[in-house]
Order: structure tokens, then C-alpha cells, then sequence
């Protein structure tokens, strides 16, 4: 077997969470920012862009990692149609399954959900 693909360190993934997370407040912040103190506009946006172009860097990386797996070992096909699933395909199956379920990725996206409704709000009540 070729080298066994790993799921990122506990610290990677909080680390890209976060970023996630605070480039996600950082750009929907931005209209309030503008009002309120509007010569740190461009440095908030700078470090929001920065900060997502490293974010989707990495999960675009994880997307494309798990998908070769799968393409290069043929897994739905095995799965599909019953086909032997060796040792070496249950651990790849397992990295998937297990690299799925340790991305916070369910939280980022109410995240950006939420700070993009409360954007909305008090952009709505600032320009008034």
C-alpha cells in the first residue's frame, strides 16, 4: 500500500476554522466598518481576503485529496456493486469517512449565515 492519507492535526483544522470565521465576520462587518471608522476599510478587507484566499487554498486541497482517493481507488464502483473491498480500500474509506466528520465546516457555514443576516440588519439601521 502507498502511503496511508491522513486527516489534518487537531491544531490545522482549528486553525483554519478560525480563520474561516473571522475573515467570514471581517467582510460582512465591512459596511459598518466603512461607517463607523472607515480608514481601517481597506486593511479589515486586505486581511479578509488574505485570510479566505489561505482558507479556500486549504479546503479545495482537502476537497481534491478525498476525490482523488476515491477516482484513483475506484471506491464507489467497489461500494456500488459489491466488489471485494480490501484492507488497504476500508482505510481509505475510513480517512473519507473520518476527514468528513471532523470539519467544522457545518458551523463556518451558520456562521456565515448568521454574520451575513446581522450584516443586512445593521447596515439597514446605520443608513437610516
Amino acid at each position: 500500500m502507498n502511503k496511508k492519507p491522513e486527516t489534518a492535526s487537531r491544531l490545522v483544522i482549528i486553525f483554519t476554522f478560525i480563520i474561516g470565521i473571522i475573515c467570514a465576520a471581517c467582510f460582512r462587518s465591512l459596511t459598518v466598518i466603512d461607517k463607523l471608522y472607515p480608514h481601517l476599510v481597506r486593511p479589515v478587507w486586505y486581511f479578509a481576503v488574505i485570510g479566505y484566499i489561505y482558507f479556500f487554498a486549504y479546503r479545495g486541497y482537502i476537497s481534491k485529496k478525498r476525490k482523488r482517493i476515491i477516482r484513483k481507488n475506484d471506491l464507489i464502483a467497489k461500494i456500488e456493486c459489491e466488489k471485494e473491498i480490501s484492507v488497504e480500500d476500508r482505510y481509505l474509506i475510513s480517512y473519507i469517512l473520518s476527514s468528513l466528520v471532523k470539519t467544522k465546516e457545518g458551523i463556518n457555514y451558520f456562521f456565515i449565515f448568521f454574520m451575513s443576516i446581522l450584516a443586512v440588519i445593521l447596515d439597514l439601521l446605520i443608513s437610516k
